[in-house]
């Protein structure tokens, strides 16, 4: 599968030997109010759009109602695709409304709508052909990060041996440094809800390289997300980085800057303005950005690209994708961006792909797939 991450129960328990369908629900219960950090934020809608979310609602049940055997509407499902594309508060509803499939979580990850281990095998069997597009799209966020940090950590076996070697840091990069504070801080507590321990211990326990102090301090940061900026700071910390880049040895330069201490601290603690304008002057002051002088660390490369412009580095990441010597874990990214960028900043990923690759990303993704999988993410993407 495309994507491992959602076949991998917890490594604590053994999967049932022959798990049966689950008894499905159509009617939504009641819902209770979510904390304040929820991201979903849901409000009253007018009676129309009320109806016509209850209607859509309901053809998207009717698309998962096949699942046990009797087979799934694809087309009903790709239809909701798009018309729920930028309403993540619709599929809160519809997570609600699977008991079967999602149950709420209580303590420190209440307020999030997590779906049962056993079931994500029978998702993934049912929409094996749309690979897992529908399954994690219809995730809840938190979950769904805290599944694919679980999988970068700990590997498709579950067996205790370190996967950090096989499956590089770049997706916990990806996962620290391009969500919202708070909602870093849900894939926390969802990670903690689902495998019992913490995220930032996992980090610390079991990347073993270089790089583990840096991603310790990109998963567990706070950041301040208002727009105050200090060009004065800015220029401060551009310096402080240049000097920790002339005193790296070039034969070990790799090891040197993502072990510094100034490079570790100014990525991981100052906020995203900040940042942006600390790379700026960077640029300004040496020629070139800082990422170039980052060569030979994707992880430091990464964290750059991800906390400057999100949009840029979803855009390579997809660009990567449809590369001829593109491989499973590369081709895998495709869904993974679109499945949760979609309600983000797609358009924002749709205009950086046409300044890169003089071409529009629906086009790209029209050529390079095809069937109910091709039409599930030009439905997430929209034309």
């Amino acid at each position: 599968m495309a994507q491992q991450v959602l076949t991998q129960a917890n490594s604590n328990s053994s999967p049932p030997a022959s798990p049966q369908p689950p008894r499905l629900r159509t009617a939504p219960r009641k819902q209770e109010r979510d904390p304040p950090q929820h991201r979903e934020v849901r409000e009253a809608p007018p009676p129309a759009m009320a109806a016509a979310a209850a209607d859509e609602n309901q053809d998207l049940t009717r698309a998962f109602a096949g699942l046990g055997g009797l087979g799934v509407d694809e087309a009903a499902l790709v239809t909701a695709l798009g018309r729920w594309r930028r309403h993540p508060e619709r599929r809160a509803q519809f997570r609600r409304g699977f008991p079967g499939f999602f149950s709420a979580s209580a303590g420190a990850a209440a307020g999030i709508e997590r779906c049962e281990d056993e079931y994500l095998r029978h998702l993934e069997t049912e929409f094996a052909r749309f690979k897992d597009a529908a399954v994690l799209w219809a995730l809840h966020p938190w979950e769904r990060d805290a599944r694919w940090a679980h999988h970068v950590l700990h590997g498709e076996h579950g067996d205790g041996r370190a996967a950090h070697a096989r499956h590089p840091p770049g997706l916990l990069v990806e996962v620290a440094c391009t969500r919202a504070a708070d909602d870093l801080l849900g894939a926390r507590r969802a990670y903690q809800a689902i495998y019992h321990r913490s995220l930032e211990e996992d980090v610390a326990y079991r990347v073993t390289d270089a790089t583990a102090g840096l991603l310790v301090g990109l998963v567990t940061a706070y950041r301040y997300e208002g727009e105050r900026v200090s060009e004065e700071l800015a220029a401060e910390e551009a310096k402080a980085l240049a000097a920790a880049v002339k005193a790296a040895p070039a034969s070990a330069a790799a090891a040197r800057l993502v072990q510094n201490e100034q490079v570790v601290r100014i990525l991981a603690t100052r906020s995203k303005p900040q940042l942006r304008a600390t790379f700026k002057t960077y640029k300004e002051l040496n020629g070139k950005p800082l990422e170039e002088d980052f060569v030979g660390e994707p992880c430091l490369q990464d964290a750059v690209k991800c906390l400057d412009s999100p949009p840029r580095y979803f855009a390579e990441v997809i660009g990567r994708a449809f590369g001829d010597d593109a491989d499973r874990q590369a081709k895998a990214a495709l869904t993974r961006v679109v499945a949760s960028r979609a309600d983000a900043d797609m358009e924002e990923i749709k205009d950086a792909y046409a300044k890169q690759h003089g071409a529009k990303l629906a086009d790209a993704v029209a050529k390079n797939t095809h069937g109910h999988y091709k039409d599930a993410l030009l439905a997430m993407i929209g034309k």
